[in-house]
């Protein structure tokens, strides 16, 4: 099947420039509001509300992935691909009590790797860190090629064009305002989304109502509607555990927790995992309708923004834009901004110069978003066949690390050295099965040896950790 586009190149681009230019003057205004130290920067000033809080939460957790990559499961193992993925939503919900009991235990706290360094030592935070680097690019990837997607199958854009673009805005707006002004345009963001997916949903559904969409389906993929489908039910788990690995680690997210007030952390994050779980099924129902319809592609991940433009016509080519846009630029504004908090005050700081001032810490920050934008650049120019494969791969060591996150914030006797080799046999079992087994159980696998390693050998040879030594000051 040839992909046509279905926006006029003058549309499309009217909307990068319209949607670019928004996002960097918000967020430059935003910027300028905020005192000029590291750690308004870094963290908006640690006094996040509510509503800011969940908004970023979700915006940040809808990826170019979510858009993409939930109708692509849909389209290829039917409803549990569809609700497999809408359980990475849990992620969010199960740290929640852990971003409290974070606020609570490191007061002054940067970030995760701040967490790994002072519970378990300078080697688990290497393996800690080799661990994140890998994800976060991976991520980055996925965003990159999402852009480049993105434009492409909607207006014709080359490939590049569209990553150019998208990774451009994310990183001026992040670079001048900071965390603030990631937290603000991820509130508008994330409302931009959440509204134009239930008119896409709307629209979709009067043109191919469900009924028609689950008669087709029986006729011809019967098994797609199977809920206990056990590829799909493995999916599912992996889609779980993945999502906690990813939430668990990353600094995205402890940046949140540090960046909020102690009284909303745990609501929001709660509320945020709740919101986001309805964007892919929303989206992965897309997926359903294009196999109904007997539809195929030359790239399964290209299934929502070619199948809304195709029921929607312009306009629904137009929302798609935009939500995905929005989707793109507020995850890579949070990858480029934790990521670069990460880099500065763990490697900058921390291990090369620890007696840097605010100011140098603030512009190393700065610097690194830019590095980061363009190596993003670099390595997704090649472009890849499927989002999904990226995303398992890093799944099997991200997932390697959920309980030697979990485990090291609540249970004093956790050992450091059960905490390295849980994350490194952890990962190593995980890649194994990603290769041996099946891509899509490899979080599983991580998952299950890293928390029997943690918990024998902490269980076998317990430490007496206090946990006064994680209030170290900034």
């Amino acid at each position: 099947m040839k992909v046509e586009p279905f926006l006029a190149p003058g549309l499309a681009w009217a909307l990068v420039v319209l949607f670019s230019v928004l996002w960097i003057a918000l967020g430059v205004a935003w910027g300028r509001k905020g005192k000029s130290d590291a750690d308004e920067y870094m963290l908006a000033g640690r006094n996040i509300g509510l509503a800011l809080s969940t908004a970023t939460l979700m915006a940040s957790w809808v990826t170019g992935n979510t858009t993409l990559l939930a109708p692509e499961f849909g389209y290829k193992t039917g409803l549990w691909g569809m609700f497999s993925y809408a359980l990475a939503g849990l992620g969010l919900i199960l740290f929640a009590p852990l971003a409290l009991r974070i606020k609570q235990l490191m007061p002054n706290g940067r970030t995760s790797g701040d967490f790994i360094r002072l519970r378990y030592g300078r080697l688990a935070w290497w393996v800690f860190m080799v661990i994140t680097a890998i994800y976060t690019l991976g991520f980055l990837m996925t965003q990159a090629m999402g852009a480049g997607i993105l434009l492409q199958s909607l207006s014709g854009f080359d490939y590049h064009v569209g990553m150019i673009v998208v990774i451009g805005v994310a990183m001026l707006y992040t670079l001048y305002g900071g965390m603030r002004a990631v937290i603000g345009t991820d509130f508008i963001q994330s409302v931009l989304i959440m509204v134009l997916l239930a008119v896409v949903a709307v629209l979709a559904f009067r043109q191919f109502p469900a009924p028609a969409v689950h008669a087709r389906l029986i006729n011809s993929h019967a098994d797609h509607l199977n809920l206990l489908l056990p590829a799909g039910l493995l999916i599912a788990w992996n889609s779980a555990l993945f999502s906690m690995g990813e939430v668990f680690h990353n600094n995205i997210w402890w940046s949140r927790v540090f960046a909020s007030r102690r009284s909303v952390v745990m609501t929001s994050f709660v509320l945020g995992g709740l919101a986001w779980m309805s964007v892919p099924i929303v989206t992965g129902s897309i997926g359903l309708v294009a196999l109904a319809r007997g539809l195929e592609f030359p790239q399964v991940n290209m299934v929502f923004p070619v199948m809304a433009a195709d029921l929607l016509g312009v306009g629904g080519a137009a929302l798609v834009f935009v939500v995905v846009f929005a989707s793109l630029t507020s995850t890579l504004d949070s990858l480029l901004a934790s990521t670069a908090d990460l880099v500065a005050e763990d490697i900058y700081f921390r291990l090369l110069r620890p007696q840097a001032s605010d100011a140098q810490l603030k512009q190393a920050a700065r610097v690194t978003v830019v590095g980061l934008a363009v190596l993003t650049l670099l390595l997704s120019w090649p472009r890849l066949d499927s989002l999904a494969s990226v995303l398992f791969f890093t799944g099997a060591l991200v997932a390697s690390t959920v309980w030697p996150v979990a485990c090291g914030l609540y249970w004093p006797h956790a050992n450091r050295n059960a905490a390295i080799v849980a994350m490194v046999s952890g990962s190593v079992v995980g890649l194994s099965a990603y290769v041996w087994i099946a891509p899509y159980c490899a979080a599983v696998f991580s998952t299950a040896v890293s928390a029997l390693v943690m918990v024998v050998g902490s269980v076998r040879w317990p430490e007496r950790f206090q946990w006064s030594l994680l209030k170290e000051a900034l």
